[in-house]
């Protein structure tokens, strides 16, 4: 069996480096993966080539975590919702249409946020312990 080629990518996004994994034909499924705290899309290291056979993965590092920049706390705010600002620039920047979300832990305040904000956009929503609480 051949491994899947994963591709790591970097963009500017709002001001910061947003670092990303992507993986699979870019007219399958796309499947965007966030993660949980304190990990970063290296914790999809496994599941990204077993899905790319059959989906187009992107998991991107949030702002503060893996390879995205970690810009001081006194000057980044580091909400749920400037999170999600930078992944929705990410998504918008990278044109991705229609998609189901893969949410863990931090990852779920995000994927949520995204999820109401383009509902046309979701496919499905996938969970692993992810927090649906309005202070989430």
């Amino acid at each position: 069996m051949k491994t899947p080629n994963v591709n790591y990518r970097n963009t500017p996004v709002n001001g910061l480096n947003i670092f990303y994994r992507e993986a699979g034909a870019r007219d399958a499924p796309l499947v965007l993966l966030l993660h949980g705290y304190p990990t970063s899309s290296h914790m999809f290291r496994n599941l990204i080539p077993l899905l790319s056979g059959q989906y187009h993965v992107i998991a991107p590092d949030l702002p503060g975590f893996g390879y995205s920049d970690k810009p001081d706390h006194l000057d980044f705010a580091y909400t749920f919702d400037n999170l999600t600002k930078h992944i929705q620039g990410l998504i918008d920047q990278l044109g991705l249409k229609r998609f189901a979300i893969y949410v863990f832990d931090y990852g779920a305040p995000v994927g949520y946020r995204l999820a109401v904000a383009n509902p046309e956009k979701i496919t499905g929503i996938i969970t692993q312990n992810g927090n649906a609480y309005e202070e989430a």
